[in-house]
């Protein structure tokens, strides 16, 4: 039962904010509608069902390249990898972006990801809150964002909270933050 909930949740974010999307396109001046992000559950990336819609969605919509950025779970593309693989790659042909959101809570694997086509990582923000005074959560972090740069990954890390925290980030290099600091 909680698994079609999810995928009809997905469904009605996915078809609500595509055409809210195309509209505000046509609409817009010089056609810049800016970057957005839509979160996938697991149910949903497992359902051959819903990637083919989203797959056709995508393509009706007619959004530039880089508009559409969707966030998915590591645990969610752990549990079945190759089909994930394979619907992120058919989107990132038509334009679209991926994060692994998350990453660091679950089973992380950098051997996975290092053939797993994500232009995101975006760190887990339990490492994060606590990077001030916490040596392995900081070291997780920096050693997160480092591998990701390597792979060609932008950074995105979570929770942060204060100045100081973002000064940290800054200075381990991370691509962009989120969090109550940014509000």
């Amino acid at each position: 039962e909680r698994y079609h909930f999810m995928v009809r949740i997905d469904r009605w974010v996915v078809r609500n904010t595509l055409a809210w999307l195309s509209d505000r396109y046509r609409c817009a001046e010089n056609h810049t509608i800016g970057h957005w992000g839509i979160n996938l559950s697991g149910d949903s990336l497992s359902d051959s069902d819903f990637c083919q819609e989203l797959v056709q969605q995508v393509r009706r919509a007619g959004l530039p390249e880089g508009t559409l950025c969707f966030e998915i779970t590591e645990t969610a593309t752990i549990t079945n990898l190759t089909a994930a693989n394979t619907f992120i790659k058919e989107l990132k042909n038509m334009g679209c972006q991926f994060a692994l959101d998350d990453f660091g809570s679950g089973l992380s694997s950098f051997g996975y990801l290092k053939n797993f086509p994500v232009d995101f990582l975006k760190i887990d923000g339990s490492f994060v809150k606590d990077i001030l005074d916490d040596p392995i959560d900081a070291a997780m972090v920096k050693s997160i964002n480092e591998i990701g740069h390597i792979m060609g990954k932008k950074t995105v890390a979570e929770w942060v909270e204060n100045q100081e925290i973002a000064d940290v980030l800054t200075t381990i290099g991370i691509d962009y933050g989120q969090g109550y600091h940014f509000d």
